[in-house]
């Protein structure tokens, strides 16, 4: 393959310089491999890859996935100084005490009173929420954005009903709503499929 990139490459035919993105499909190749290509490419010609894709990931960036689709389940209230894990999703079936605290690599959904600390999407994921039953923390944290609940926000929080917290589109604060209003927002969050 790399001879007759080469033979393309060194084509009288191609003349002034080009920038060209290399798309590699469904084909692994290792890092010597596509240094390689790269070097073929530019050592026998006027042109230059800017950008490199292929549709193959690593088994490690595979199991990172496969660790933020999956949701573990917690039953029993968070209490204060105690400090519940997760990878992907997390799903607290009872209430989170003040000083109580929950941090998950995904979304944070609590069936129950959350008057703690939670923090969403702790490994880098934007658009990581947190959804409760009724939403009283002391901080809210998605990703690296930091939420402190103000008398202002607690008064706006003492509705009656299922609130949720995101990242504005913006990207510079952190928004609390109506339960409701995160089909809208997060449409991906759904995955059930059929139904009418």
């Amino acid at each position: 393959m790399l001879n007759e990139l080469k033979a393309k490459v060194s084509d009288p035919a191609l003349d002034g310089s080009a920038e060209v993105q290399l798309h590699l499909g469904y084909r692994y190749c290792t890092e010597a491999q596509y240094k390689e290509i790269v070097a073929t490419i530019q050592n026998n010609s006027h042109l230059r890859v800017s950008k490199m894709r292929s549709e193959v990931i690593s088994v490690e960036e595979s199991n990172k996935r496969i660790q933020e689709r999956q949701s573990e389940t917690y039953v029993g209230i968070v209490r204060s100084g105690q400090v519940v894990k997760a990878e992907g999703d997390l799903v607290v079936v009872g209430d989170i005490n003040p000083n109580g605290r929950v941090v998950a690599g995904g979304n944070i959904y609590v069936l129950g009173r959350l008057k703690g600390i939670a923090h969403a999407g702790a490994y880098g994921n934007r658009e990581a929420v947190i959804a409760a039953s009724w939403l009283e923390a002391t901080h809210l944290m998605i990703d690296d954005l930091i939420e402190t609940m103000t008398d202002e926000l607690s008064v706006l929080s003492e509705q009656p009903e299922m609130e949720c917290a995101y990242i504005h589109s913006n990207g510079q604060n952190i928004v609390i709503d109506r339960l409701q209003e995160l089909r809208y927002i997060r449409p991906q969050i759904s995955t059930f499929k059929g139904g009418s």
